[in-house]
């Protein structure tokens, strides 16, 4: 079939989703705060303010843009600059300038990271917690994930790019995320060969400060081997409220037979199958720099024969070892930290649902805006994605426990509808058989 193609003179949109995202912000003080950032190099009163310029940009990265020329499919935009309440929308040169200038004023980034957590706060928006113990002893904490994720950004002359851990040329983030939901408190843009415990105890105290913005509950703090150090474990234990960890260890050059011989003289064995044994224990450890001891949790695995029933004429000897506040067993510890693997997944959000992995600045300062502005946006995303779960009436009816920054994306941001003037309101009206409308219509009312 063939169509005729004929252009209307009616208003349609694509993205009527930013409509909630539109709610959201104004529930933060982001342009009023912004607005107050004076530049050097612009007059105090600017044609175009910089809450405009910013919250444009954040409407680009909500559609998962994040290239500046995207912008100007949008200046003659009547819904996009409602639905973000923008008295003006930049040109791409005028939204690349100002970017670079805000990049310069440290200002910027706190802005963004206490409006998002204050935004967590206010919503009062749901953080499921791990439960740790049996029966009656049970405590609940709520986990803080720290980690850090390469972006590759090879072939590429921007300024801080270098050889990251993975083996790629780019930068090496570090991220803090709070809740099993994963929302993102806290980010810092580091140069690729930054080693990752480098100012690893400020970047904790800052996003254990953050989380207090949002919640009063007792933390859990999970972090990697790379952040083996006193120092962290110090923060931790010197914190006002209660803020437990686990962290792993660098085992750096402690040999497996070792650690063999002590698991078995201080470890519990457990043996799953003929020819594998685990032993799994705790050791309290007294270390420089700190006044009680701590305790060292680990877990052996030995391996006389394979898993296809080969057997081995030199053991197989495998170890772990964790640093922890927490008095349960080792096995509950093991538990707790492999579930921190789930950060993963947030990287991967980030860099591929967002297409933030390769930044479009060439200036340091400005990529870390713009990563701050990325975390923002995930956050609002991920606010509306676990929205949309709290009853059946989405389309996908597979159960869930968090929705995709991808899936949001595609099925509520990019919502099509027709923008309507009629009884001195403007108007929404969607399609008759528009699949996520009662979706849609219970967040927006959710949000008001």
């Amino acid at each position: 079939m063939k169509f005729i193609l004929e252009n209307s003179d009616e208003t349609l949109t694509t993205h009527s989703g930013l409509g909630l995202i539109g709610l959201l912000l104004s529930k933060t003080k982001i342009k009023q705060r912004f607005n107050e950032i004076c530049l050097p190099k612009i007059k105090s009163v600017p044609d175009i303010k910089h809450g405009d310029v910013v919250t444009s940009y954040l409407g680009l990265l909500c559609q998962g843009k994040n290239d500046y020329d995207h912008i100007e499919s949008f200046r003659r935009d009547p819904f996009f600059r409602m639905a973000l309440d923008l008295k003006q929308i930049p040109s791409s040169p005028t939204l690349r300038q100002r970017l670079n200038d805000l990049g310069q004023q440290k200002s910027s980034l706190s802005v963004l990271l206490e409006e998002s957590a204050d935004l967590l706060g206010k919503l009062d928006v749901t953080l499921t917690s791990v439960e740790v113990g049996e029966h009656e002893e049970k405590r609940c904490y709520l986990p803080l994930d720290i980690d850090v994720s390469p972006f590759d950004n090879s072939n590429t002359k921007k300024e801080g790019v270098s050889r990251t851990y993975k083996g790629c040329d780019g930068y090496a983030p570090m991220f803090a995320y709070l809740g099993q939901e994963g929302y993102g408190i806290h980010v810092q843009l580091r140069e690729g060969k930054t080693h990752c415990q480098f100012d690893g105890d400020k970047f904790l105290a800052q996003s254990i400060c953050y989380a207090r913005r949002i919640t009063s509950q007792a933390l859990l703090v999970r972090m990697d081997a790379g952040n083996d150090s006193v120092d962290n474990l110090r923060v931790c234990l010197q914190q006002e409220y209660p803020v437990d960890l686990i962290i792993k260890r660098n085992p750096r050059k402690e040999s497996a037979e070792s650690w063999l011989m002590i698991a078995k003289q201080k470890g519990k064995c457990e043996s799953p199958r003929e020819g594998k044994n685990i032993y799994r224990g705790v050791i309290p450890v007294k270390l420089k720099g700190l006044e009680n001891p701590i305790n060292q949790v680990f877990e052996v695995t030995e391996r006389t024969i394979d898993k296809h029933g080969q057997l081995l004429l030199v053991p197989d000897i495998e170890f772990d070892t964790y640093w922890t506040t927490l008095p349960d067993n080792p096995k509950e510890i093991i538990r707790l930290y492999r579930d921190h693997a789930t950060c993963e997944q947030f990287h991967s959000e980030l860099k591929t649902d967002l297409d933030l992995e390769r930044f479009p600045s060439g200036k340091f300062a400005t990529n870390e805006l713009i990563l701050h502005l990325g975390v923002l946006t995930y956050n609002l995303l991920r606010i509306i994605g676990q929205e949309s779960l709290k009853t059946t009436d989405a389309p996908l009816k597979k159960k869930v426990f968090r929705r995709r920054i991808k899936t949001v994306i595609q099925n509520i941001i990019t919502l099509a509808a027709k923008l309507v003037w009629h009884a001195r309101r403007y108007r929404l009206r969607f399609g008759k058989y528009s699949p996520w409308f009662n979706t849609f219509n219970r967040l927006y009312s959710s949000f008001c």
